[in-house]
């Protein structure tokens, strides 16, 4: 058993949706033991996320993701990585520039299957599938220096917690980052 499936099987869901979708998961590892964890699996593949809080916990540090055209969380893909938290510890300093990112918690706070629409991607065409899943929080000062990652995004800014119905124009993700940052308060 690789150290994500373990992370899976181990994870506490917090309602339905993280049940079913944590037994789905578990279902596609399964099915596809040698490529779930790269972008090889062209159904679906393992990917891992962050929420950056500030040190108060009112803000974000967000990306603003060129193919969703939205504010958005930092991640990527694993990528044969069986460590998802190292995978989300280094897509977000990649992504916002970020020297001192404190990782709040090597337990995933957040488990999620993700629909991923049909896109272009450095001129290729990426067909739909899923992205399954674990989010970690981590925490970082607003006066740290950050910068934008043009090949993926062209803005990195604070966003506070009020705004983000306002910012985030990728509506479905909305109840996800909503669903984490009540989770963040019991953390």
């Amino acid at each position: 058993m690789n150290q994500y499936q373990r992370q899976i099987r181990e994870y506490r869901p917090s309602c339905e949706q993280e049940e079913r979708d944590r037994q789905l998961m578990l279902h596609y590892i399964e099915l596809f033991p040698e490529t779930i964890g790269t972008r090889q699996c062209g159904i679906a593949h393992m990917t891992a996320s962050s929420l950056i809080f500030n040190e108060d916990r009112r803000k974000l540090l967000m990306v603003y993701h060129n193919i969703y055209q939205s504010w958005s969380w930092t991640g990527g893909h694993a990528d044969g990585e069986e460590d998802l938290c190292a995978v989300a510890l280094r897509e977000a300093g990649e992504e916002t520039g970020l020297k001192k990112i404190r990782l709040i918690s090597r337990e995933a706070c957040s488990l999620d299957i993700l629909p991923v629409w049909g896109h272009w991607k450095r001129g290729q065409y990426v067909s739909s599938h899923q992205h399954l899943n674990l989010t970690y929080l981590l925490a970082a000062p607003e006066s740290a220096a950050v910068r934008i990652k043009e090949d993926e995004n062209s803005g990195v800014a604070w966003i506070p917690l009020e705004e983000l119905k306002e910012k985030v124009t990728e509506r479905e993700m909305l109840p996800v980052y909503e669903k984490i940052i009540r989770k963040w308060r019991h953390f």
